[in-house]
């Protein structure tokens, strides 16, 4: 006669099987938080927005370059030079360009505009890395659209 009750085995596969389901969604989102930051060797405030961007989730992965080097893949990338900072990032298909704000970077991967990416041109005190937010200036993160132009994505008022 067979029993109907599974049996330890299945039982044990079974939750081995459910196990490895829950994960994939995880390994999913590790590999849509991949992200390249191509800086200046020299750059304090860089090293500080990525300890940012990796403490929120995002896996950095940092490539060193400097001078007509560093301004050249900027440009190769569609940033313009008047919306250059100090480090350029790239994630999902999206360049980043200087101190943009973790919730700018989410918000950017959800709603998936037709666009190059995002910009916080200079170096605003009080964005991302660059000193305490509850001394920030005023700044505007900039959405790059894919024929040279630009919109305000966020602005941030001074504190």
């Amino acid at each position: 006669m067979t029993s109907k009750n599974p049996s330890r085995r299945t039982i044990l596969a079974a939750g081995a099987g459910l196990f490895a389901l829950a994960a994939l969604p995880a390994r999913a989102r590790s590999l849509d938080n991949q992200m390249l930051v191509v800086k200046d060797p020299n750059c304090g405030c860089c090293g500080a927005w990525i300890e940012i961007v990796e403490a929120a989730g995002f896996n950095v992965t940092i490539e060193l370059s400097a001078g007509t080097a560093l301004m050249r893949y900027k440009s190769e990338n569609g940033i313009p030079e008047a919306m250059a900072s100090c480090h350029t990032a790239r994630i999902d298909g999206y360049m980043l360009e200087g101190h943009v704000p973790v919730a700018d970077i989410h918000r950017l991967l959800e709603e998936r505009p037709d666009a190059i990416g995002l910009a916080v041109p200079g170096m605003p005190y009080g964005s991302p890395g660059m000193g305490p937010e509850s001394e920030r200036e005023a700044y505007d993160v900039l959405l790059i659209r894919k024929d040279g132009t630009s919109e305000v994505f966020t602005h941030y008022p001074a504190a």
